[in-house]
C-alpha cells in the first residue's frame, strides 16, 4: 500500500492522516484578540484567530469563544464522540428583518501556497454546528471576487449538535492563481454565511464553481431576525480526498504558531538610557508578511503608539519592522537613564 494511503478500523482508504487539515484554529482554541471575551462583531475584522467576522446590515452579533466547562462544548462532546476544548458562538444583538445587501457569517482565508495541493483535487469540508435557526445554509468557497462554489448543508434539529459534510473539487491551479494567489496572499476563502440579501445570491447550479462573486442562492435561512438567535461552530476541517476523516488534534502549542504566522500579541519590558531610544524584539513565529505594528501602555491597548515608561503614559512613539522582528523609536528629547520602558505590542499579518 502506498505511503500516502492509510487502512482505517472500517476497512476505508483514506488520505494519510497526518498533518491534513487546511484549516487553521478549527477547534477554536486561539482568540489572542478578545481573550475569550464576548465581543460586538465588527465588519471585516479577526474574532477568533484566523476567523474573520463579515457583516452588512441592521443585524448585529457578537462573538466568542466559549471555554471547556460550558454546556455548548460539554454537549459538543456527546454528540461527535470526541473531546474539544472550545466552541465559536456567535450570537444576535440587534434583530432586523433581511435587506437586500445584507451579510452576516465568518470566514477563514486561506494562504496561496497552502492551497496549491488541493487544486484540482477532490477535497472534503466537516464541521459541527448548532443553531435555533433550523432550514437551508450555505457554505462557499471563494477565490478573490472572482469565482465562487456554493455548497448547501441543512441544519434540522433546534439547539442540536450536528455533523456537516461537504465534498467538492477544488478549482484549478490556474483559476486559483488568477483570482487569488499561490503564493504568500490569500488564495481562496472559506465562507460560512448565516444571512444573505438578494445581492449577494447566485441562481445558477450549486456545487459547481461559477464566475462571479456569491455567497449563497435565495433558499439561505435568515438567521438574525430575533435577539435569541444563536449559532455555534467546532471542529472544522478541510482536506484531500473524498472522506471526512475525525477532527484533527494538533497540540496547542503548533496550532499556536500557526496562528502566530498571522497575528500575534505579546509585552516588552527593557531598561534604556539616552535620548533617542530605539528598541525591539524578535517575533515567537516568522510573519506571513511585513507585520503592521502597534505598541500599547497596557493589555487593554487603548491607544497605539503610547508605552508605560516608569508608570507614566508616554505617547509618540513609532512602530516598524520586518517578518522576524518588530521595533519602535522616539527622541525622547531629554536622557533618559535608567528608566524602565513596557507595555505590549500586536503584530499583524494577515490576509
Amino acid at each position: 500500500m502506498a505511503l500516502s494511503k492509510i487502512q482505517t478500523t472500517n476497512n476505508q482508504v483514506v488520505p494519510n492522516l497526518g498533518r491534513r487539515n487546511i484549516i487553521i484554529n478549527g477547534a477554536m482554541q486561539l482568540d489572542q484578540r478578545q481573550g475569550g471575551a464576548l465581543t460586538v462583531g465588527v465588519n471585516n475584522t479577526y474574532c477568533l484567530d484566523r476567523w474573520k467576522f463579515y457583516l452588512n446590515g441592521s443585524c448585529a452579533a457578537s462573538t466568542q469563544k466559549l471555554p471547556a466547562t460550558d454546556s455548548n462544548v460539554s454537549s459538543l462532546h456527546t454528540a461527535s464522540g470526541q473531546t474539544f476544548s472550545n466552541v465559536m458562538s456567535i450570537d444576535c444583538t440587534t434583530a432586523a428583518t433581511l435587506g437586500s445587501t445584507d451579510l452576516l457569517g465568518v470566514l477563514q482565508l486561506i494562504e496561496g501556497a497552502n492551497s496549491v495541493p488541493l487544486a484540482g483535487r477532490s477535497c472534503t469540508l466537516s464541521f459541527y454546528v448548532k443553531t435555533n435557526v433550523t432550514g437551508q445554509y450555505y457554505v462557499t468557497f471563494k477565490i478573490g471576487s472572482g469565482r465562487a462554489y456554493i455548497a448547501p448543508y441543512t441544519v434540522s434539529s433546534a439547539n442540536t449538535w450536528e455533523k456537516k459534510t461537504i465534498t467538492l473539487t477544488m478549482d484549478t491551479l490556474a483559476n486559483l492563481n488568477t483570482s487569488g494567489s499561490i503564493t504568500t496572499s490569500a488564495g481562496f476563502q472559506v465562507y460560512f454565511g448565516l444571512r444573505l440579501g438578494t445581492s449577494g445570491q447566485q441562481s445558477s447550479t450549486i456545487n459547481a464553481w461559477h464566475d462571479g462573486n456569491f455567497y449563497g442562492t435565495s433558499s439561505q435561512v435568515t438567521w438574525g431576525t430575533n435577539t435569541a438567535d444563536t449559532f455555534y461552530m467546532s471542529g472544522v476541517q478541510l482536506e484531500i480526498g473524498d472522506t471526512a476523516t475525525d477532527f484533527e488534534h494538533r497540540s496547542f502549542g503548533e496550532e499556536e504558531a500557526l496562528c502566530q504566522r498571522y497575528f500575534e500579541t505579546g509585552l516588552f519590558s527593557q531598561r534604556i538610557s539616552g535620548t533617542l531610544v530605539r528598541t525591539g524584539q524578535s517575533y515567537m513565529t516568522t510573519k506571513r508578511a511585513t507585520a503592521t505594528v502597534n505598541v500599547y501602555y497596557d493589555s487593554n491597548k487603548a491607544a497605539a503608539g503610547t508605552i508605560n515608561i516608569s508608570n507614566s503614559a508616554d505617547a509618540g512613539w513609532a512602530e516598524g519592522g520586518s517578518i522576524n522582528f518588530w521595533n519602535m523609536e522616539k527622541n525622547t528629547g531629554a536622557d533618559h537613564n535608567g528608566r524602565d520602558y513596557n507595555g505590549f505590542f500586536t503584530a499583524e499579518a494577515e490576509l
